[in-house]
């Protein structure tokens, strides 16, 4: 997107230089890396990023808005709501395609899907530094905002995930942490806050007061960094646990569970913005639009793009029973420009926002940024096997 930045960096580039990456990263966490790193970063123009900001503005005047929660209470599905739920997310994640709009030929965001859930935290912290090391990179470009550096950074995660407490006393929840993809970052998180990654099922309760296990001890638990999504519960029977994310227990969450919920594409209807696309729930409408070849039908309670539908005909829709409609979205379609230069064409790019917010704060602030490059029709593993240049990446904006 940023030509001569573009061309310097590509003729650097070489396979064995991307594999000497991937090596450095293997070296610093055997085994841990299961997904796949795209060759390149992406460089970002100042206008655009003016532009991502601004998206992201409108989208949190909603969320942060007095009655955001009211909007919100029937996102929760019933047997999925956790107790002592707080004020706000603690994590706010916003994705937006990278688009050219029609009328002015300039790119432009345009929200895809967005989470009350933390995503590569500590992963996007440790990339960036790799890719300088091995890539040039310009020195004032940056994938941070609002924090100096990556201790700075570093130091605002351990704020809103540690708190106050001993880390040894606030774990990082998952289900079998060691099997997850995203367990890079889970170590990293380890490696950065000392928060320990906790299987479910290794969790202790005694009334209503919750413990785990380490080296041969059992700690109690004060805080938990959420990372399970409850879909994936689903995929385990007869899981032997003693604690329920849903029971009434003495700990503080970060994020708590009924953000994942409130915060998605549940919220998509909400917003009203020249960088959201027109969204409706399928129970809403009285008659199918007349252009339906362009929208998408997404499942509100789905991750990672499971279950989404890019071509839908009437009888797609009217199959969906009326007592499951109100669980369905239809999304108009955003036409990703492909704008990443690779040794062999134009790639398609997704960039994610990410936002902390501290329990004071009115809002939450953006810290840093995700992004995905793809030449298939969706950005995801499914869309882009057997090709290069494709993968989770990070964004450098321009100063």
């Amino acid at each position: 997107m940023i030509s001569t930045v573009r061309q310097i960096y590509n003729e650097a580039f070489s396979k064995e230089r991307y594999q000497d990456l991937l090596q450095a990263i293997n070296e610093d966490l055997p085994g841990m890396l299961d997904f796949r790193i795209a060759e390149t970063p992406v460089f970002v123009p100042k206008e655009l990023k003016e532009k991502l900001i601004s998206a992201c503005d409108h989208i949190i005047d909603v969320i942060a808005a007095d009655n955001f929660k009211e909007l919100t209470e029937k996102a929760i599905p019933r047997n999925d709501y956790v107790p002592n739920e707080d004020d706000h997310a603690g994590f706010l994640a916003i994705d937006f395609a990278v688009c050219r709009n029609e009328s002015t030929g300039e790119l432009e965001p345009q929200l895809i899907e967005l989470q009350g859930f933390p995503s590569l935290f500590g992963f996007q912290a440790y990339i960036p530094g790799q890719f300088r090391h091995h890539f040039p990179i310009p020195e004032s470009y940056t994938s941070l905002f609002n924090v100096a550096d990556r201790d700075a950074y570093v130091d605002e995660l351990r704020k809103l995930i540690v708190g106050e407490h001993d880390p040894a006393h606030v774990i990082l929840l998952e289900i079998y942490p060691e099997q997850q993809k995203t367990r890079i970052d889970f170590e990293l998180t380890r490696r950065f806050l000392g928060v320990e990654p906790v299987c479910l099922t290794n969790i202790k309760k005694e009334g209503r007061t919750l413990s785990y296990e380490k080296d041969g001890r059992l700690i109690p638990i004060k805080r938990i960094y959420n990372r399970l999504i409850f879909d994936d519960l689903q995929r385990f029977v007869n899981l032997d646990t003693e604690f329920s994310p849903t029971d009434d227990v003495d700990v503080e969450w970060v994020c708590h569970p009924n953000w994942f919920f409130r915060i998605s594409k549940y919220t998509l209807p909400l917003f009203d913005s020249p960088f959201v696309p027109k969204s409706h729930f399928l129970s809403d409408l009285e008659a199918y639009p007349a252009d339906l070849e362009n929208y998408v039908l997404k499942p509100l309670f789905s991750f990672a793009g499971s279950g989404v539908q890019l071509h839908i005909s009437e009888e797609d829709l009217d199959a969906i029973p009326p007592y499951e409609r109100h669980n369905f979205l239809l999304q108009r379609k955003v036409q990703y420009e492909p704008v990443i230069q690779s040794p062999d064409g134009l790639v398609k790019c997704e960039i994610r926002m990410l936002f902390i917010w501290h329990k004071d704060e009115p809002r939450p602030k953006l810290v840093t940024n995700l992004a995905r490059l793809s030449r298939g029709e969706m950005i995801g593993v499914n869309f882009n096997k057997n090709k290069d240049w494709v993968g989770g990446s990070i964004c450098f904006f321009e100063p």
